[in-house]
């Protein structure tokens, strides 16, 4: 059981490491911030706390997701629509 929640923590960190390199504050920012959450959660063992860890990990994927979404759909809107009203 562990193990494969081993595996759940890797892939999420790696997902969160590859999303935070477009973070508006800065790779660097959002890697040491990572880094930190995560290892403040190393020592846990109880699985079904390490569930609830791995699913708020899930969200913050989202979130991140949904940031990046509405930045693109913010610069499209600023090159192909004009702010004058008629």
């Amino acid at each position: 059981m562990a193990s494969s929640l081993r595996g759940e923590v890797v892939k999420l960190y790696k997902n969160l490491l590859y999303l935070g390199r477009e973070y508006p504050k800065g790779a660097d920012y959002f890697r040491s911030r990572l880094k930190a959450a995560f290892l403040k959660n190393k020592d846990e063992t109880d699985p079904e706390k390490i569930k609830q860890l791995i699913a708020r990990g899930e969200f913050v994927v989202k979130e991140l997701e949904a940031l990046y979404f509405l930045r693109k759909y913010r610069a499209m809107k600023q090159r192909y629509y004009s702010d004058d009203k008629p």
